[in-house]
């Protein structure tokens, strides 16, 4: 029975995971969320039929309540776990249409910095955090697979060649978490542990919802940018789209096939956007 591990599973890309892996009955689903309650109520509303899922509490950057998790996974899965997706991240729209002189032009130093904390403590720090309290369930588990759900903007060439000049912490972190793969998968390369970062591509998770009329020729800006790197595009997918196209490619990777710590799409390739 293959065991997951999903964080941030509340909603979104991450409710995506839950939903799609419960649908097989083998597979044993635990969700990581801030808030047990709600999710454990749409669990019951939604998939009442479903008795693979388990919700567990846990905030990601509290590192008491990680380790806890991981100690109740291990009462679930018998103490191995055979994939961690790390979905859970800091998306305040702080930065999502500002460059840096433009946050700088309104931001007080202190908020600025507050908000680079926010930004590298729950994308970095946590992930580092996250990794070492499941990690031994990883290691005796059978698939052995850590994906961290990352993003384009992350992608130092992509942003270099199409002059992306906002979200400069959250691009900052996804970059800064594209390392920590790397190093994990360094040094877990030998006991057959794969650590990959995934773009999940442009999801419609809600977010265009909370655009502000002022932001709306900074989004149409950006649009415009992601329309000339991909003219093809046919915009927002949906997270159960995403969540099944991720899974495939993850599905054919591998440390053997020279996979380990890559960062690549839900097209497996570099391509962000299709």
């Amino acid at each position: 029975m293959p065991s997951y591990v999903i964080t941030g599973a509340s909603r979104g890309i991450g409710w995506g995971f839950v939903k799609h892996l419960s649908e097989d009955p083998s597979n044993k689903v635990i969700g990581l969320v801030r808030n047990a309650p709600p999710t454990i109520e749409r669990v019951k509303t939604e998939l009442s039929d479903r008795k693979n899922i388990h919700i567990l509490q846990a905030d990601l950057i509290d590192n008491a309540a990680i380790k806890k998790a991981a100690a109740d996974t291990a009462t679930i899965t018998s103490g191995s776990l055979d994939y961690l997706i790390g979905n859970a991240a800091y998306t305040d729209g702080f930065d999502q249409f500002d460059s840096l002189g433009g946050l700088l032009a309104k931001v007080s130093p202190e908020e600025l910095t507050r908000q680079f904390h926010n930004f590298m403590d729950t994308n970095v720090l946590a992930q580092v955090f996250l990794y070492d309290a499941f990690l031994p369930l990883l290691l005796k588990g059978t698939a052995k697979k850590v994906m961290s759900i990352s993003s384009g903007m992350g992608d130092l060439q992509f942003n270099r060649d199409y002059d992306l000049d906002h979200a400069i912490f959250y691009s900052s972190s996804k970059a800064a978490l594209n390392m920590v793969n790397i190093k994990f998968g360094a040094q877990y390369k030998k006991d057959g542990v794969l650590f990959i970062s995934m773009c999940p591509g442009v999801v419609d998770t809600g977010y265009a919802d909370k655009i502000l009329p002022e932001q709306v020729a900074k989004l149409q800006e950006i649009l415009d940018k992601f329309h000339a790197y991909s003219p093809t595009s046919t915009g927002p997918s949906q997270p159960a789209e995403s969540v099944k196209k991720m899974l495939s490619v993850l599905d054919t990777l591998s440390i053997e096939n020279g996979d380990q710590g890559k960062y690549v799409s839900h097209t497996g390739t570099d391509r962000w956007l299709p």
